[in-house]
Order: C-alpha cells, then structure tokens, then sequence
C-alpha cells in the first residue's frame, strides 16, 4: 500500500538510557496502545502523530539496542523490525534514532549499520540541554555530513524540537528518499574493527570534550557508589519507599474508602432488597472497591521507581547490586528484571531478555515472581491493618511500614536463595561479568512523571474493570446460590457453591491455620492476586451483615481470625504464584512446559512450608 494512504510508520531506535521512551511519549501522548509483536511477547509500543498538515504518523517504540549483531530477543526484535523482518509489520517507513547527547560514542556506531541498510534516518540529539549545560561542543553541520542524515536537537522531557522532529521524520516518511532493501549480513571482526575506527574518527572531529567537565557526576558517584556507603544509601531509600506506601497512602485511601461505603449506602437505600441489590452492593462495590482502594498505595511505589529511574539513579543500583546477585548466581543485569517484578512479574520476567545468557535469563526469570508485586500490596495492607498496630516505633518508624518492608525483604532474600540452589543444582558455571553504562544524573521533569503514573493507573484501572469485575460476578454467584434449606440456622454462604467448594478443600489447607473461607479467596485469585481481597469483601460481605468497605473487613477478619492465621496468610502470599498471567508469559518466554511447571512445584511448596512452619511457630508462642 502507498505511503500516502496508509499513515507512514516511523520507528523509534535508541541505546538504552537515550531517553527514548521519553521522547515517544512526548511525540504521541496519550494516543498509545501496547501489545506484544506477533509470535514473541516483547513488549510493543505504538502511538500515532496528527502532524500541522494533517498527516498521520504511526510511531512504534523499538526496545534499547547498541547494535543490530542482536545479543538478546529484546535486540532481536529491534533488528528485524528495522530490516522489516517482522511477521506481519511493515519495514518502517523512516527510523529517528534517539541519541544521548552527552554520550554519543556508541550510538554513532548504530548509526553506521542503520545507514549502511539503507533506511532514511533522521538523528534526534536528546537531553541536548544537559549537553550544553556541561560545555559539550557538538559540531552538528559536520556531524550531519559526515553521518549523511539530518539532525535534530531535542530535550523530551520538556518538548524542545518535538515539532522540528516531527517535521523531519514527515518529510522522510512521505516525502522523502526511497528506503533501501534493508539487506544485512553479521558482521566480521574486521568489519566491527573498521565501523569502531570511524565512530571514533566522527567522534574526534565532531564532538570536542566539554569546557566544563561534570564533575557533580563524579562526586556523587563516589558517595551513591561506595561499596558499604552505596548499600546503606540504598537500604534506606527502599525504607522510606515502603514507609510512605502506608503513611503518605492513608488520606487517599480514607477519602476513597468513605465514598466506596457512601455509594454503597446510597444504592442500599434507593434499590429494592433482592438478587441485584445484593449485586451491585455485596459483589460489585465491596469487591471491586476493596481493591481501587489501593491505588494511592500503588502509586506512591511507582512514582519512587518512576522518579529514581529519571534521576539516573537506577543503574547505579544495578552496579551496588551486582556483587551481591553474582554471589546468588544471578547476572548483574538481573537487577532491572527483579526490579520491574517490584511493580508486575510479567513486565520483570519480559525484561529478563536483556540478559545475553541464556542460563543467566532463565534463573532470572524463575525467580523473578518472588519479588513482591504491587498486587501483592491489597493483600499484605489489608492482613497488616487487621493485626499489626499502626504505632511508631524506634521513635521515627511506623511498625506496620516496617512489617511491610520486611516482607519485602523477604521476596529479595528468597529470590537471591532460590537463584543460588538453581545455580547449583541445575547448572554450574561462573556468572558473566556485568558491563551497564551509568546515565549522566538529571532531573525528573514533573509533566513525564505525571504522565507515566496516568498510566500505570489506568493500566489498574483496566484491570480492575476488565479482570476483577467479572470475577466479582462470578464469586457473588458462587457465593449466593443454591439458597439455604428451609430451616437452616447457619449463614446462608455454607450453603452456596462457593461454601460447598471451600470446605471440601479446607482439610488440605488446615494444617497452615487456613479456614474455608481464604481457600475460596485463593480461587479466583490465581487469576491476579488482588483479586483475593475482592474475593474476602465479597464473602465477608455476603456471611456478614457488618456491609462493605475495607476498614468493616479488617475488622471482621481481625475478629474470625487468629494471629497465627493472619501471618500464616501473608508467608503464603510471599511465596505462592498466584497469577496465571504470569505463568502464560513464562510458558511463553521459556518456550517450555518443564521449566513453567517447575516453577509452579517450587513456589506452591515453599508457600505450604513458609506458612507451615510460619502458623505452627506462632501458635507455639500463643498466637493461636
């Protein structure tokens, strides 16, 4: 089909930390879809440009590369989608390589094998403000003669030449020079030897080094970096982080939960008794509800990793990181995958393809979902408010922030113990050493930081609609029909199927302290974890006339349950793999049933034992 009638495609491709995602976002704004491309499950971002004269442009997002010799799926896609490899994608019309304008050594080289393929390229120079702030001399009519595309200064974080960028890339695109055959061949030493000695000789007579060396960087680094210094700074950011998820969280979350009980009254008051007002306020608002209820928690979490990350500063916790992981058994590269498990284990699992080895990828991604996500946090926050008194301690520290740290913690320390049995029990070999480039420091720009927890919130928000409503029906329906007998004297739940099904499985689940009522929780929340608190709002509300809302269920579970009980439920959470979405993505990523089944084994087993030993040792000390 002709350029002119379908919208010209425009592929993003960038070294990683180049500012690249900043930069689509900048271009696209909210006009994004993701998905992942046809046959791999890496992530593909796409958005689409209105331009001033009234063409469309389609933006794809390529994943981070230093190189079309792909080393990893995630480079591997970026490859063909630029030679047009990909099943069923178009070879992009036009390629804007995004650069960091402070660091354009290896980018130049990138630039070498995209135009020696032949596509039209244009060379957007970003973080150009920061370039200049140091003193950096780019001479930019050399540079662009010497590379042969046209260039553009850009700082995305504050949409500096997004409009001149756009421009080019349209002229490219739609009116400009035909793109070549996209042919290419792997390199030989001797050719990788020839393209590193001209990047070099463009990099001498193009960039000059900078009259006013950042030397702000280097003095930072040598406290944020120290070996003992770097760790303790560290630790206490990730303490505060988890200190604020329930201190700073707590005023939204009131405010939400006293509308989620107001609409509740309201509908209550204004429908007739019977099967769809018990509907809508047993199954919908005390399911639903207990969960959105959350979202300020959630946020906060994703706002300290979004705001460190544009800090520059999460790499450097990679490098303070990577002597600890490679003793575990894990590659240094790991850290970013575990991280990104911080906020979904399906994002941190797909992330594991950065990683060139494939033993290094896969223990990564076996372990990947024991770090604590953020669907953990309904669950942990709920069980934390019913049993553990919200008190300081220490005279600074709020003692439930600090049994929330430690359950994190508790994810780390048995990620970093389970990828060093894998180690030594599946293969041994020693760990390939870590190479990652330190991005220059910046500052956050409040609009991209805004921006991004837009999404991260509207991507819970889909969830909540698209998973958990419809499990909500599902647990209100189980939970209220058959209707009791006549004559019954027992809550009219023991009657339904939902009843039925957790006490014929509560046997298995007694010796950890698990009544019937969380083995039905545990049901529908393999389909996403949080789901389980909804699935408890739902039970709760319809055994118990107390109404919804998630203090009235704190409340009820602190009065049914024991102490033992209560931490028998979070050592399970730590450990079980209570998301099928998860699994599917490692099925997927694995390519391999084996390894998928054995980390389900693993995980369900050391669930049953953590709470296990967890209920019996609380028991023993008089907490039953």
């Amino acid at each position: 089909m002709d350029a002119l009638v379908r919208p010209a495609r425009i592929a993003l491709v960038g070294n990683p930390n180049s500012g690249k995602t900043a930069l689509f976002n900048a271009l696209t704004g909210s006009h994004q879809k993701v998905a992942n491309y046809a046959g791999v499950t890496v992530e593909r971002k796409e958005g689409v440009i209105r331009t001033p004269s009234g063409r469309t442009l389609s933006v794809l997002d390529l994943p981070g590369t230093y190189s079309l010799r792909a080393r990893s799926p995630d480079e591997e896609v970026t490859r063909d989608a630029v030679l047009g490899r990909l099943a069923g994608e178009a070879a992009p019309d036009a390629v804007v390589l995004v650069a960091d304008a402070t660091n354009l050594r290896l980018v130049l080289r990138l630039a070498l094998e995209i135009k020696a393929v032949g596509r039209p390229m244009v060379l957007a120079l970003n973080m150009y403000d920061i370039a200049e702030r140091q003193g950096l001399r780019i001479d930019l009519e050399r540079l662009s003669a010497e590379l042969g595309v046209r260039i553009v200064p850009t700082v995305a974080t504050r949409r500096r030449g997004i409009e001149d960028l756009i421009a080019a890339a349209e002229e490219l695109a739609v009116t400009g020079g035909a793109a070549g055959e996209g042919v290419w061949h792997a390199p030989e030493a001797s050719e990788i030897r020839a393209a590193h000695h001209q990047a070099e000789r463009i990099m001498k007579a193009c960039v000059r080094p900078p009259e006013r060396p950042d030397t702000l960087t280097g003095r930072v680094d040598s406290v944020l970096l120290h070996p003992v210094g770097g760790l303790v700074i560290l630790l206490a950011l990730l303490f505060v982080m988890f200190q604020a998820v329930f201190t700073w969280a707590t005023p939204l979350m009131d405010g939400i939960e006293a509308g989620l009980g107001a609409l509740g009254g309201w509908v209550a008051a204004v429908m007739p008794d019977g099967l769809l007002e018990s509907l809508i306020v047993d199954g919908l608002i005390a399911g639903v509800g207990s969960v959105l209820v959350f979202l300020p928690q959630i946020l906060i979490l994703f706002a300290f990793i979004i705001l460190l990350e544009d800090f520059g500063y999460m790499a450097r916790a990679a490098f303070l990181m990577d002597r600890i992981m490679g003793g575990a058994g894990l590659h240094g590269r790991a850290f970013i995958p575990l991280l990104s498990s911080f906020a979904c284990a399906i994002p941190g699992v797909m992330a594991a393809r950065v990683i060139d080895s494939k033993r290094d990828r896969l223990t990564t991604i076996m372990v990947a979902p024991l770090m604590t996500c953020s669907a953990r946090i309904p669950v942990y926050t709920l069980i934390i408010a019913a049993f553990i008194p919200n008190e300081t301690v220490w005279g600074f520290a709020n003692l439930q922030g600090l049994v929330m740290f430690g359950l994190y913690a508790a994810g780390i320390v048995s990620a970093l113990v389970v990828s060093f049995v894998i180690r030594r029990v599946f293969w041994r070999g020693a760990v390939e050493p870590f190479m990652m480039e330190l991005p220059a420091y910046k500052t956050p720009h409040w609009r991209s930081v805004l921006f991004n927890l837009w999404l991260r919130a509207r991507i819970f928000l889909e969830r909540a609609g698209r998973i958990i409503l419809p499990l909500m029906v599902i647990v209100w329906v189980l939970s209220t029909f058959p209707y009791p007998p006549e004559g019954a004297t027992g809550p009219a739940i023991d009657y339904s199927f939902a009843g039925m099904l957790g006490q014929a499985l509560e046997p298995l689940f007694a010796p950890i302290g698990f009544n019937w009522q969380m083995v039905i929780a545990l049901i529908p929340g393999m389909a996403a974890r949080e789901v389980a608190v909804a699935a408890l709002g739902s039970v709760y509300a319809i055994a118990d006339a107390e109404g919804s809302g998630v203090g009235a269920l704190a409340s009820t579970l602190a009065g049914q349950w024991s102490l033992a009980t209560a931490l028998a439920f979070l050592a399970w959470y730590v450990f079980a793999p209570q998301c099928v979405a998860t699994l599917g993505v490692v099925r997927r990523e694995t390519n391999s049933l084996k390894w998928t089944w054995i980390m389900v084994g693993y995980m369900f087993g050391l669930a049953y034992l953590a709470a296990f030993i967890v209920y019996r040792v609380a028991v023993a000390m008089g907490g039953g």
